[in-house]
């Protein structure tokens, strides 16, 4: 009979470490920034570093996505159009879109 209950507070700890470290484990996560009426919504972001960032354009023009330090850079995006960008350094990034330079965001990146 103690090897029933034994049994059981061995299975009882082991769901709990399980748990643990399931719970401990990042997974990676989506950010989503949209581009309506010539502006980024949001246009500053914090996020962790292994974020992916996915502008999406609700303009009916197109637009892009240039950053500053030459990390990334998107084709212009139609109506609808995506681009996403994995962030996997700290930092801070400005972007902006070269079709419509007034239009910029930025980027920080945390550990």
């Amino acid at each position: 009979m103690s090897l029933v209950y034994d049994g059981a507070r061995a299975f009882a700890a082991g769901a709990l470490v399980s748990c643990v470290v399931c719970a401990a484990v990042a997974l990676p996560t989506n950010t989503h920034i949209t581009i309506d009426n010539f502006s980024f919504k949001a246009a500053k972001i914090t996020v962790s570093a292994g974020t992916t960032v996915v502008w999406e354009n609700d303009d009916d023009i197109a637009h892009n996505i240039v950053s500053l330090d030459g990390a990334f850079r998107s084709q212009a995006l139609d109506t609808e159009d995506k681009f996403t960008f994995t962030f996997e350094k700290p930092g801070t990034y400005g972007y902006f879109c070269s079709l419509h330079p007034r239009m910029q965001g930025e980027i920080v990146v945390t550990p």
